[in-house]
């Protein structure tokens, strides 16, 4: 009989997007009779165990890094770099520890550049080979091929080809040797498609849970920035809203006029509110990205200020066609519905079967 597989999965702590996509992951990893270990921080850390209570658990410091209240978020993150070097380094010494402690076969790394090992097989997710940047982006990129080379393998959480969603982030240069295309990863795809218990009528006669559903993420202080913006704008409306705070590690729920307020939704929850909306407002994190195109929703996106990759992929699906954007600064909820008329929202992708096809030869 085949040893059961022990296999350590570790999240960057940058937002919960690196930890929801994860989701997909280790749901397969525990259908194929694996043992799944979960080594994450903070909001990663309490999402996961909302999802996976029967798991086992380990704090694996993160880089925890902040966004300027206002100022250069590039002077901000250059400033950040000895932050992020050191905790690349600690994170892998800490890693050596808990393989030798916990008899880790496998670690999966998402977007952690120090969680490989010699010891193990060690695989790296990202869909941003490319770090966008006003200069040095060659730079950037040759500096992430020399991280990733010391994996085993890379998977990228997209297709290839023209039909991709990471657009230049993982297609404008050359690729490492080692990678493959898993196909999006998003904890909604592989749930079933789910009736709104309690629904509406939108102007179109359709049935709505929700005319939109505010989806709040991303490091502080910006995430509040952004929360406050939308409560505001909304509280003159006659919207039927739900905002979604994504503050894992809370518990909190609260109703202003039509307006839910939750902290944060299980992915079950989660779909259902996402699939009963009639638009999302959301940051364009690539997370969130894919678990739209899944459920294939129109959006409206308002970048992180600053987060280059966030406000290129708005600028790209705004491009498209696919969705309206507008910078933080210049939000305003009222236009943003009116122009979102305008864009076609996105095609659902479909679910395929790469991601199965690594984690066979894996195990």
């Amino acid at each position: 009989m085949q040893k059961q597989k022990r296999i350590l999965i570790c999240p960057l702590d940058w937002g919960l997007g690196h930890a929801t996509r994860c989701i997909p992951i280790i749901r397969l990893l525990l259908k194929k009779n694996a043992e799944v270990l979960i080594a994450a921080d903070a909001g990663p850390l309490a999402l996961l165990k909302q999802e996976f209570p029967q798991l086992t658990f380990i704090q694996l410091k993160g880089y925890n890094i902040e966004y300027p209240k206002s100022g250069s978020m590039k002077m901000k993150m250059l400033l950040s770099i000895p932050k992020i070097v050191n905790g690349i380094k600690e994170e892998h010494a800490q890693l050596d520890r808990i393989i030798d402690e916990h008899k880790i076969d496998i670690v999966i790394s998402d977007n952690r550049y120090g969680c490989w090992s010699k010891k193990v097989k060690s695989i790296f997710i990202t869909h941003q080979l490319m770090i966008k940047a006003s200069i040095g982006e060659s730079v950037l990129h040759n500096k992430v091929l020399k991280y990733i080379d010391n994996y085993d393998e890379c998977w990228v959480p997209d297709v290839a080809g023209d039909n991709n969603l990471s657009g230049d982030l993982a297609n404008k240069y050359s690729l490492p040797k080692n990678t493959f295309f898993v196909g999006p990863l998003t904890r909604l795809a592989s749930l079933p498609l789910l009736d709104a218990s309690a629904s509406t009528q939108n102007a179109q006669g359709d049935k709505t849970m929700y005319n939109l559903v505010a989806i709040i993420s991303g490091p502080e202080p910006q995430r509040s920035i952004f929360e406050k913006l939308v409560v505001e704008q909304l509280k003159p409306t006659n919207l039927k809203a739900l905002i979604v705070c994504g503050k894992a590690s809370e518990e909190k729920t609260e109703t202003i006029n039509n307006i839910k307020i939750v902290s944060h939704l299980q992915s079950e929850e989660m779909q259902i509110a996402i699939q009963n909306a009639d638009i999302i407002l959301s940051r364009s994190g690539y997370s969130t990205v894919m678990d739209l195109a899944s459920l294939g929703k129109k959006a409206i996106f308002i970048p992180t200020p600053g987060q280059t990759e966030q406000e290129y992929l708005a600028e790209m699906f705004m491009k498209k066609g696919i969705a309206f954007s507008q910078t933080q600064t210049s939000f305003d909820l009222k236009k943003a519905l009116i122009q979102s008329e305008n864009y076609k929202g996105f095609e659902k992708i479909e679910p395929d079967n790469e991601l199965e096809k690594r984690i066979d030869k894996l195990l």
